[in-house]
């Protein structure tokens, strides 16, 4: 079981994609488990086959519990990856515990279907007579419900029901009062003029389709994983009392849900992504987020978090820090102020950006250059 955040102690195995004898790869869902924060896809991190499962659906076992045995590639044992420290993988000898239903119980109508799949069913208004299973001996899975359903998407009261927002918001409330008690913040602000910004994703917009067309939201996060590869204090995790700068620079997107949910997943490698990309991959997590259908690697390894409230109206936020991580930066709406340019006072586009920072990592001196970093970068943003 992944600890998907510093909260977390403990998660509800819902449902099982794979079988023994099934083999998995880097990167592939393997069950789904749900937690404070929703329902959460468990990826896999080596490349193998499944040997054994250990763990019963419905199961709440606590965080480090072996799920299952992986066998690695070629016969070997199957060792735990560095890159995936939260996600052990590596499984001593167990004995198995009696009878594991591998097959999703067949209820009174005579169909097989995990409980996340009847869960998920019963919110769409689907009939599981219709769905055809792709689990072990038939049986209907979380994905198998989803595909049906994906003509018709359901409401955000549905989306909402799947999702615990009181367990939720108790996890948000617990984090939230750790960083304030625990890390010693500050914070900062800096004005910037995003005309340059506009102005290119006006041009831009125009040869894209609606689907594809960009916003400011994806030039900011990609100036801030730049502005961390100059100034890696911002970027890692403050864990035994010491920093640990992260080698790969994963935002975490703040995402709001609708009825008081708040995560924020992240989008990985963001330094490394064309803005195009990143627009896209932004996009689907927004969505899947929304839907409850967050994976394990996105919730647990965040180097560092942007928020953003223009779209709401406001003009200047100060986010509070999501331990480990050291800092978090905000991004306000864009607002016509005016402006000193060449000498003369005119109207310009300008947004507030802020710092909420840890002292025991960085200080205000750090935090300003930090700041002057993605506002520089945000002038030339042909160049992200």
């Amino acid at each position: 079981m992944p600890s998907l955040g510093p909260d977390m102690e403990a998660g509800t195995l819902v449902e099982w994609l794979v079988k023994p004898g099934d083999w998995v790869k880097r990167g592939d869902v393997v069950a789904v488990v749900e937690t404070q924060k929703g329902a959460i896809e468990i990826e896999i991190f080596q490349a193998g086959q499944v040997e054994q499962i250990l763990v019963n659906l419905h199961s709440k076992v606590p965080v480090g519990t072996p799920l299952a045995r992986i066998r690695a590639e070629g016969g070997g044992a199957l060792g735990t990856p560095a890159t995936a420290p939260s996600i052990p993988l590596s499984v001593p000898p167990l004995v198995a515990p009696p009878s594991l239903p591998l097959v999703a119980p067949r209820a009174a109508s005579g169909v097989r279907a995990s409980p996340a799949a009847r869960r998920l069913a019963e919110e769409r208004g689907i009939h599981l007579s219709t769905v055809t299973g792709s689990g072990p001996a038939g049986a209907i899975t979380y994905a198998d419900v989803e595909r049906v359903g994906e003509t018709g998407a359901p409401s955000e009261k549905k989306r909402a029901l799947w999702l615990d927002l009181a367990a939720m918001r108790t996890a948000i409330a617990t984090a939230m009062a750790r960083s304030k008690r625990e890390i010693p913040h500050y914070y900062l602000q800096h004005q910037v003029d995003v005309t340059a910004c506009e102005q290119w994703l006006s041009q831009k917009n125009a040869t894209l389709p609606p689907d594809r067309r960009l916003l400011i939201a994806a030039l900011a996060i990609k100036a801030v994983a730049l502005a961390t590869r100059r100034f890696p204090a911002f970027n890692g995790f403050y864990r035994d009392n010491k920093y640990e700068p992260a080698p790969t620079v994963h935002v975490g997107v703040a995402i709001a849900i609708r009825g008081g949910g708040l995560a924020a997943p992240a989008l990985h490698d963001a330094d490394q992504l064309s803005v195009d990309d990143l627009m896209s991959r932004m996009r689907d997590l927004v969505q899947r987020t929304r839907s409850g259908r967050i994976r394990s690697s996105e919730i647990s390894d965040p180097t560092i978090t942007v928020s953003n409230l223009g779209e709401r109206g406001v003009e200047t936020l100060y986010g509070i820090i999501y331990p480990p991580q050291v800092a978090i930066v905000g991004f306000g709406k864009t607002v016509v102020r005016p402006w000193v340019i060449d000498g003369a006072i005119g109207p310009r586009p300008v947004v507030d950006i802020t710092l909420s920072g840890d002292h025991r990592v960085s200080d205000g001196h750090a935090g300003a250059l930090f700041l002057a970093e993605i506002g520089k970068l945000l002038q030339e943003p042909e160049k992200l």
